[in-house]
């Protein structure tokens, strides 16, 4: 008797007219979204200009997503080039098949440009969006939901999947959600980074390294637990190494990071510094740089004044002296005079 279990949706496609509305492309655009919106607040936090985010993510994204795909493409080249195989299928963005390892890297890639543009180091970027970017992960990973994917071994758990699909080779059934378990684990590593970064106050990249880390160990097991076809190395799924040596990459940078650049930067942005973690401005609104400009006008203003000052003092004492002295010089005399005889 099934008592229990997450259903698959009927279509991951709704038609508006002639466009076509797809959960999938939905999940990663919300997830961008929300990437963004976070990262731009742990930005602020650091002393960074509002808005910066937004601008260098318009490096990465594109980015992004070229590189998720290609790394999918790659990977899996016998699902476009094989034996009865469309190549230009590779092209089917929209249909589902984007490696995170691909995007991740490209996507630094692009970042990396958008913040020499700047100015702006990188490793104190990609430290702010790093419990974004496990969110944007989390939130996408139900695009696959959507698609009726990447599911993991058939199970009579009560939040089995039911997949209804026999596309592309899929057998109905129930199988466990591994794109429910990867989700879950994705906001549970951006909770760990924000906790870890706000009790430690890492920097220098430190951040991002440990939602790498973090992110690996928990695509290590679930992956193990998929049944797509997959390349193997050493009885090993492909993703299952590259996530073992991406972990240990990850974990060797934290160390020696920490030993070489202790601490967080001071500055984050050209001409804004951080101030633990204040906005980035300074009293009454406005940025650092404009107040020291003010106060140092402010002080020049001053001197200016006090030098207006002293000439009029001494103007008026020229003009006083003269008269002072014949109006009391004789009768100070003749008051010695007299105070002289009654002694």
């Amino acid at each position: 008797m099934e008592l229990a279990y997450i259903p698959s949706p009927s279509r991951g496609v709704l038609y508006l007219g002639p466009i076509p509305l797809r959960g999938y492309a939905f999940c990663i655009i919300i997830g961008v979204f929300v990437a963004v919106w976070l990262g731009n607040k742990r930005w602020i936090a650091r002393g960074g200009r509002a808005g910066t985010v937004a601008d260098i993510a318009v490096w990465a994204v594109p980015f992004g997503l070229v590189g998720g795909r290609l790394y999918h493409v790659i990977t899996d080249y016998q699902l476009y080039f094989g034996e009865g195989r469309d190549w230009v299928d590779a092209f089917k963005v929209w249909e589902g098949g984007l490696g995170i390892w691909g995007a991740i890297s490209l996507g630094a890639l692009g970042a990396w440009i958008g913040a020499r543009r700047r100015g702006i180091p990188m490793p104190a970027y990609a430290d702010a969006v790093a419990p974004g970017v496990a969110l944007a992960q989390a939130i996408g990973r139900w695009g696959n939901w959507f698609n009726q994917e990447l599911y993991g071994r058939e199970t009579q758990v009560p939040w089995a999947l039911h997949i209804t699909s026999a596309a592309d080779g899929r057998v109905p059934g129930y199988y466990h959600p591994t794109f429910l378990y990867e989700s879950l684990w994705c906001v549970g590593v951006a909770l760990l980074v924000i906790w870890a970064d706000r009790r430690f106050r890492m920097g220098h990249g430190r951040v991002f390294a440990l939602y790498v880390a973090a992110y690996c160990a928990g695509r290590f097991w679930i992956e193990y637990m998929r049944v797509d076809e997959a390349h193997h190395i050493l009885g090993l799924r492909l993703n299952n190494w590259t996530a073992l040596i991406v972990f240990l990459l990850a974990v060797v940078y934290i160390l020696v990071s920490a030993r070489k650049r202790p601490g967080r930067e001071t500055e984050v942005e050209p001409g804004v510094t951080a101030s633990g973690e204040g906005s980035g401005t300074a009293a009454g609104g406005k940025a650092p740089a404009e107040s020291a400009k003010a106060a140092e006008s402010a002080e020049s203003a001053g001197k200016a004044a006090e030098k207006d000052t002293g000439a009029q003092d001494a103007e008026d004492a020229r003009e006083d002296g003269p008269q002072t002295s014949a109006a009391t010089g004789p009768a100070g005399a003749k008051d010695e005079a007299e105070s002289a005889g009654r002694s």
